[in-house]
């Protein structure tokens, strides 16, 4: 079993820390006028995600914890549907909407297993 010291430790940060980076590449050939539109509110989203698993790691409970889990979780929701939508209004390249849907799915469920995994605890 790894020892988990740090939210560094935790794969589902590392895994979204990475997933930031590809949001910020595939959002660099959207419109110039969609910046400070969808492109803001998915970088935003994006980061959301890694910055509230290092917060929750960094309370003194495991149900704030899971409080701050639920929110990275909902934050993956939101950039599910963004994606969806630069999908839709083809700002978007098929084949990364597809690849950054997947991991992004994959983030969430690492997330709810993350979420099981501490309820035992509480």
């Amino acid at each position: 079993m790894v020892e988990i010291n740090s939210f560094r430790d935790l794969r589902t940060w590392r895994e979204s820390q990475d997933l930031v980076e590809e949001i910020y590449r595939v959002t660099e050939k959207f419109p110039v006028g969609e910046l400070n539109k969808l492109v803001d509110q998915m970088r935003r989203a994006a980061v959301s995600v890694p910055s509230n698993i290092a917060e929750g790691m960094g309370r003194s409970s495991t149900k704030e914890l899971s409080q701050f889990l639920i929110i990275a979780r909902g934050s993956v929701h939101e950039l599910l549907s963004q994606l969806e939508t630069s999908k839709r209004l083809k700002f978007l390249l098929t084949e990364d909407f597809l690849s950054l849907s997947h991991r992004y799915r994959g983030l969430g469920a690492g997330i709810s297993s993350h979420l099981t995994s501490i309820s035992k605890y509480k």
